[in-house]
């Protein structure tokens, strides 16, 4: 059946509608520099879809908000609403089907969605690879029914994937346009936060999810009071995903180190980072961004022991690490500290070789800066570019 002229015009001049889906802090900062530079080429374009804050500050509806949780174990007490959410979310694009669906990271909510939506004929693209040539190998064939068009932000992505019959692009990494190639003198940062620019600082970042938070901040700063010792000036800072992140991590100060001089900010985790001589962090994108922002690290990584266990009896890691700047660096110059091996005493030792030795973090920062290169390719732009001609096509 051919459309009437009238109901051509009216299709020709509805603006373009994205559905665009998070369910991660790192997603919803991705989504949200994506939203701004689909807008900056395209101003009338409409998005909707699950929603963090700063994608909704960028003119996202939000249909669903994001719940984030990681682990296998973890994500069984939170399976019956994301379910839930996933189901609504389906039901809507199904009855009101957008001009392309955009998921943001967080794969194992997103691609089962897009996979349906795809199988309806609605257009899908899935910004941030799921690190297929790392672990689980086999969620290849995922990606194959899931999306259309896959934007990579590290460039051996893309060889591997479309080896496995997966359209790929590479477009950067929005995070290495976003912070300056040169890092920032710290004494500034600290002056502006308030902290003594004279005295060290190391920076604790637990993550952002209550389940990692509740693992590792007793760890951490265990961690802190024995560096404490060793340096009894050092100052702490850590920055808080959220309320009820910083509520948790503020009970844990109570019950374990009333007395240690740290300062707990609402966000602001560049801020906390650009402030450190160190920084003890979750794995994550955290990694990634400390490893931009050129300070060094120590990361540990501890997740339930169900989660371990299955990791280890299907032998799903495939790396020789879990950190991210490791395995975009020429050597892992952070140390890893993995499930049992998150031991106050071993990460603080490797904190301390940190703030002891300025030469080798300096060392570090030479290194971190060659990635940073690589790595920056005005990601948002070609993101977006990308899209408007998926768009296009469509």
């Amino acid at each position: 059946m051919s459309l009437s002229p009238s109901m051509q015009n009216t299709q020709q001049q509805r603006p373009p509608r994205i559905g665009i889906l998070a369910n991660e802090v790192s997603g919803d900062q991705l989504a949200a520099a994506l939203i701004d530079a689909l807008h900056a080429q395209r101003a009338d374009i409409e998005f909707e879809g699950m929603t963090g804050p700063l994608m909704e500050a960028a003119g996202c509806r939000s249909l669903a908000k994001m719940d984030p949780v990681m682990g296998f174990a973890e994500v069984i007490a939170h399976l019956p609403g994301l379910l839930r959410s996933r189901r609504k979310l389906v039901a809507h694009f199904l009855d009101d089907p957008p001009d392309l669906v955009l998921g943001v990271d967080a794969p194992d909510f997103n691609l089962a969605l897009e996979a349906q939506l795809k199988a309806a004929g609605i257009p899908t693209a899935h910004f941030v690879s799921p690190t297929v040539w790392a672990w689980r190998q086999g969620r290849v064939k995922k990606l194959q029914k899931a999306v259309d068009l896959m934007l990579c932000i590290f460039d051996f992505e893309v060889d591997f994937l479309l080896r496995h019959n997966v359209p790929a692009v590479y477009v950067g990494h929005p995070l290495a346009d976003q912070i300056p190639l040169q890092p920032a003198d710290p004494g500034v940062i600290r002056d502006g936060l308030g902290l003594d620019r004279e005295k060290s600082v190391v920076a604790l970042l637990p993550g952002s999810r209550m389940s990692e938070v509740s693992r590792l901040a007793p760890l951490f700063l265990q961690t802190a009071l024995w560096l404490q010792q060793q340096k009894p000036d050092l100052q702490f800072i850590a920055p808080m995903v959220d309320q009820k992140v910083k509520q948790l991590f503020q009970e844990q100060i109570e019950s374990i180190a009333p007395e240690l001089p740290i300062m707990l900010l609402n966000g602001r985790p560049r801020e906390a980072i650009r402030s450190a001589d160190a920084v003890l962090t979750a794995s994550g994108t955290a990694t990634l961004e400390t490893m931009l922002l050129k300070r060094p690290m120590v990361v540990a990584y501890r997740l339930s022991p169900l989660s371990v266990w299955l990791i280890r009896r299907f032998n799903l890691l495939k790396t020789p690490h879990v950190a991210l700047a490791n395995l975009l660096a020429d050597k892992p110059y952070a140390p890893e500290f993995i499930q049992e091996a998150c031991k106050p005493d071993s990460m603080g030792r490797a904190l301390l070789d940190f703030l002891d030795n300025p030469k080798k973090c300096g060392q570090i920062a030479k290194a971190y800066i060659k990635v940073h290169e690589k790595l920056r390719q005005n990601a948002a732009h070609a993101a977006a570019h990308a899209v408007l001609e998926m768009l296009a096509d469509s």
